[in-house]
Formats: C-alpha cells, structure tokens, sequence
C-alpha cells in the first residue's frame, strides 16, 4: 500500500507523531511519502526520512508567553491562495496514494477529498472554536466560521484516531468534542511515539537528578528558558538539559550555569527522556504524551490564552501526573515545584502506569492495522 502522510508543522508533536507512523508504515513494506514545511521537515529529513515541501496554511503569533489570536488569524489567512491548493493536488496526483493521513493540516484532506482518496486524521482538539471565546465579536464570528469548516471536514474523513490514552486517563480529553453524527469512526489508538521505551538506551554521562526541558523553539518561551536556569543557579545538583529551537535567541539567555546544557536540535530526545527524572515542558500534547509514556512526571506551562495547552496542563495536574505553573511563577517556586516532583513517589507511581499502558497500546501498530483492514474494504 501507499501512504501520503501530511503533517502540521505548528510545534513538533504533530511531526513527532508523523516520524512514528511512518516508521511503523515503512517497516511493514508499505510506500510512504511525507508533506511537510519549515522546521518540522527539517526534524522529518534529520530523521531519515525524505520529504516534500507543502504550503504553510497555519501561522501562530505569540508574545511574551501568549498566543496572539488576532495575529495568527491574520497571518493564516494571508497564506491562503489556490495556489498553494494546487501545489497539494499535484503531489497528491504524483504521489496516488491508497490513503492520505494528516496530522492537523487541512489542505491534505481537501485536497484527497477532490482526488476521492481514502483520508484519516490524526486529532489531539476538535474544539477550536473555544480560542476564541471572550476575544471580542469579530473573533467570536471568525470562531464560528472555524467551527464549521472543521467540523465539515470531520465528517468527510474516513477515521479518525485520537494519538491518546484511553478514558479515564486521556490528556487531551477537554479539547474533544465530536458530534453523535461522526463518533462511530473516533478511535483511541494510544501514544504515537517514535520510539519505545523498550528500545531506546539511555544518554551516558547524564548525571542525576536530571530535568528535561522541552519547551520548544518559539520566541515567545523566552521567559521559561530565564526561570529554568535561575532556579537551576540556586540548586547545582540538579542538572538540566534545555531542548530550544530556531527561533530562539540564545545569546539573549545570559550566563549559563555549569549544571544547565544547552541544546538548539535534538532530532531524537527519547535518550534524554530515559535519562532524566522529570521533564519541563509546555502544554502542547506531544512533549506531554511522550514524557508520560516514557513514565515521567511533568511541570507544565501552558501558553497563555492557548486554550488547548491550558486544557492539558490541568489535566495532568487533575491526574497527578505532574503540576501546572504560569509564566509568573517564581525562580524559587519552580525549584520547589522541581524538588517535589522529582522526590515524591506519588508521582512516579501514576505515571509508571502510564508507561505501562503506551507500551501495551502501541499506537502506531493499532493505526497500521487499522488502515490495511479499512484500506482492504474499501478496495472491495
């Protein structure tokens, strides 16, 4: 079979994810090609993986720690043109996949709808529309618009799966919401992680106790990077490791203390990850479901007026998996917030369940087999 796999590059979980499925796809003899755009087919190439570049069609703008709705609605819609639906098509019409999969990137499914081709996506929010909630009437119009349109694709697509634990312990579970008209074709398929715990050996000369933080390349997250490292100055034997990103000014970080290192790319972090203690991250559903299936507790910071990460943010904190903080948190309660989750069984104990459960779903196997029996009787 052949696959088209088209992935949002709007943060790396989506990517993640996408490396995964592909991984799985690949290695039971299937024809895989994979969409993607700016930094996120940068990781897919550093990967391994061969990809086509494909049209931006979301752009999100933030400062100092929030999302700018008004910004990223107006940059998203600069970028729409029937060219770029053009540019889909003919890889699509290059490409003539069995199905076409995409992880948050709508041009992919329009695009095979026209074509007829068997679609599905991958979904970690069905309710945008609550972005734009108390944002004014302009954006509460645009939020209904946005409604629509998503909820028109939903019901065109042949299966979606929904890259997360199943009820009670699901993540993302208050960004769904799926209508009665289209529940039948939602599935719970488990993490997507790129690699399994099982398989991935542990980065040497990592000493512990050791925090990861994933906070992701986006400008904005500055202020997290500063916290991070003036609450790592104040305990020196806690070691750090700050994944950043590109879009990241290093230089503006100031003095690095020894017990903190420093990454711009990690194209393959589940080495950190087997070695470290807790993880520092954002609200986004990637960092947060590969952190937990590899049974690691977590300290959230949710983007402000990012409505999805602040779901998730407390839903970790609800389950015990980890704790929530804003972006006012001080250096001093981060480092309290640090010494408590990495000491305290309570946590480990929730999340090595977790652990066991991503291990006995294994996602990317359930969404494999899932897409040869669907693909096999639409054949017939």
């Amino acid at each position: 079979m052949k696959f088209l796999i088209f992935t949002c590059g709007e943060g790396l979980g989506h990517t993640g994810r996408c490396i995964s499925l592909a991984c799985e796809l690949l290695a039971a003899g299937h024809d895989v090609c994979i969409g993607a755009y700016g930094y996120s087919r940068e990781l897919i190439e550093r990967s391994g993986f061969n990809a086509s570049e494909i049209p931006r069609e979301l752009k999100l703008e933030g400062d100092n720690g929030s999302l700018d709705l008004k910004s990223s609605v107006t940059s998203t819609v600069k970028s729409i043109s029937v060219k770029n639906m053009k540019r889909v098509l003919v890889l699509i019409e290059g490409n003539k996949p069995d199905v076409v999969i995409s992880d948050g990137y709508y041009l992919g499914i329009l695009a095979a709808r026209w074509k007829k081709v068997c679609t599905c996506m991958i979904v970690n929010q069905s309710q945008m529309q609550d972005f734009f909630k108390d944002k004014g009437p302009v954006m509460r119009y645009v939020g209904v618009a946005v409604k629509k349109f998503y909820t028109w694709i939903y019901n065109g697509v042949d299966i979606i799966f929904v890259p997360d634990f199943p009820s009670p312990f699901t993540i993302c579970g208050s960004n769904l919401a799926f209508s009665e008209k289209i529940m039948d074709k939602v599935e719970f398929s488990g993490p997507l992680l790129r690699k399994r715990f099982c398989e991935v050996v542990p980065k040497e000369n990592v000493r512990r106790p050791h925090v990861l933080c994933s906070i992701g390349g986006f400008g904005y997250r500055l202020h997290i990077f500063r916290i991070i490292i003036a609450a790592a100055r104040m305990d020196d034997s806690i070691s750090y490791t700050l994944i950043g990103g590109p879009d990241l000014d290093y230089d503006l970080l100031g003095d690095v203390p020894e017990n903190v290192d420093v990454c711009r790319f990690v194209a393959d972090p589940f080495p950190y990850y087997k070695s470290s203690d807790a993880v520092i991250c954002t609200g986004g559903h990637g960092t947060l479901a590969e952190s937990l299936s590899f049974g690691l507790p977590v300290i959230s910071f949710p983007d402000r007026s990012h409505n999805e990460q602040e779901n998730n943010a407390r839903s970790v904190e609800a389950n015990g998996y980890g704790m929530g903080f804003s972006y006012s948190v001080s250096p001093d309660g981060l480092l309290k917030a640090v010494r408590c989750i990495i000491s305290e069984e309570r946590f480990r104990l929730k999340v090595c369940v977790l652990r066991d459960m991503a291990s006995s779903l294994d996602g990317p196997v359930y969404i494999r087999k899932r897409l040869e029996g669907y693909s096999a009787l639409c054949s017939h």
